[in-house]
């Protein structure tokens, strides 16, 4: 039997199906429109669901920094190790002066003029821990909770547990992320039903592949794709009640055929004042990339979508850092002192958690040309907003920036605390599969209470 995509291509196979469907679509939940008309048909499993608890934060936004950059040349003050340096050695001094910003008086690298000003919104972790200083492995256990095993990406919990306020864009969405180190792995659903899993958007203005019939108007779309959920419907009754991959196939569908007007709709900047575009300096070269990212962030997070996930690569300084660093965080400073000014004149920084981060920090000491190689026993990252403290430092690494030796964070432990601030015990958020109940955190994870406001 052949199936019908809303672009009007029909795919012959399931492995055809799946492969489209993940590449181009996503998830979405279904349309008002379609379940009014086919409500014995369609039930939207991304309908919003109470938390556990209430909620501090909404929605996430997780800008994902590529490569793992230094915590020695960002957040985490170590005049020691400059006196280290000094003193001989493979030691190598931090790069940038730091000065004490804002109110609070935390310490931030003159590397990022712009988000200083907005310093006493940030609470900086220094003492973030990761197991295994490989990229690869790294990145995949930030976003899934695991470096070995295939498991659900946090924004996939994340649309399981709480759903979405959209009702015709993803619940989760993820702009320009990296294609290797894990790829589509970082934003899938595992075994949670597809339906969860990430939608890939470029940055770029491209917006989804494929988005647009070029042959039927939008009523004989409407007629087509219910017509073929239709049938795909009776296939699941009749044969396979438990298939979720091709309850996301249908799903899938759906949303294709909504998002062509919502994606575009979200993704045109025309109707954005000048001085908001400068906000983000979306027409500066240096940072238009980045910068679009963010303008797309607070646009999809104005629309409802769960979690928003950003990418900028290029933070793996194995040499020349101080060069390097400042190139990489001139591209992201603007745009993200930006963001979070935006956030807060509409009113949303309140109750949107900012994550920033790597996938792990650099040495202390000197790699090849006066670069840092990887470090995964302590580094830093930050949060702002959704209910954490602002103008705090939370725990420490030792006096050279090494070890995390005050309030550690490991990666079952940020999870745990991302879960809590949007109102979910990660204990309870579980799901069965092959006999047995899974979460993110395994079976870790201590919620870190001394950073929520």
């Amino acid at each position: 039997m052949k199936h019908f995509c809303s672009n009007t291509h029909f795919l012959t196979s399931r492995r055809e199906i799946l492969q489209r469907t993940g590449a181009g679509f996503g998830w979405l939940a279904f349309s008002a429109l379609a379940a009014e008309k086919n409500k014995t048909l369609f039930i939207n499993p991304l309908a919003p669901k109470p938390s556990h608890f209430p909620a501090k934060a909404k929605r996430v936004i997780f800008m994902f920094m590529n490569g793992g950059p230094s915590h020695l040349e960002s957040f985490d003050y170590k005049p020691e190790l400059a006196k280290a340096a000094k003193a001989g050695g493979r030691y190598l001094a931090p790069q940038f002066d730091f000065k004490p910003r804002g109110k609070s008086g935390i310490m931030i690298s003159e590397a990022f003029p712009n988000l200083s000003a907005h310093a006493d919104d940030l609470c900086l972790l220094n003492s973030v821990q990761t197991k295994n200083p490989g990229h690869q492995q790294a990145v995949v256990a930030l976003h899934t909770g695991s470096e070995n095993f295939v498991r659900p990406s946090v924004g996939a919990w994340v649309a399981y547990g709480l759903g979405s306020e959209a009702k015709d864009l993803p619940a989760f969405v993820t702009i320009d992320p990296i294609s290797d180190q894990g790829g589509a792995m970082n934003y899938g659903s595992a075994f949670l039903p597809a339906t969860f899993q990430g939608t890939r958007l470029s940055g770029g203005g491209g917006g989804v592949p494929n988005l647009y019939n070029q042959h039927l108007t939008a009523a004989d779309q409407r007629k087509q794709v219910d017509f073929i959920q239709r049938l795909n419907r009776k296939l699941i009754d009749e044969h396979d009640p438990a298939n979720p991959e091709l309850e996301g196939v249908i799903q899938s569908y759906e949303m294709a055929f909504q998002m062509q007007t919502s994606v575009p709709e979200v993704f045109n900047t025309d109707g954005e004042p000048q001085h908001i575009l400068d906000l983000y300096g979306i027409d500066d070269g240096a940072t238009s990339q980045f910068g679009r990212q963010c303008l797309m962030a607070r646009r999809l997070a104005e629309k409802g979508v769960r979690f928003i996930q950003l990418t900028s690569n290029g933070w793996d300084h194995h040499n020349k850092i101080g060069e390097a660093f400042a190139a990489r965080a001139e591209s992201i400073d603007k745009p993200i002192a930006g963001l979070i000014a935006d956030l807060k004149q509409r009113d949303m920084l309140k109750d949107t958690l900012l994550i920033w981060g790597g996938e792990f920090g650099r040495a202390s000491h000197e790699d090849n040309g006066g670069g840092r190689g990887h470090w995964a026993r302590g580094y830093s990252m930050w949060m702002a907003g959704g209910g954490v403290k602002g103008g705090m430092r939370y725990g420490s690494t030792d006096e050279l920036g090494g070890d995390a030796v005050e309030n550690a964070m490991p990666t079952h432990d940020l999870h745990a605390t991302i879960l809590h601030l949007l109102g979910l015990d990660h204990t309870r958020l579980t799901y069965r599969y092959a006999g047995r109940n899974f979460r993110l955190t395994d079976v870790y994870g201590e919620v870190h209470e001394g950073i929520v406001a």
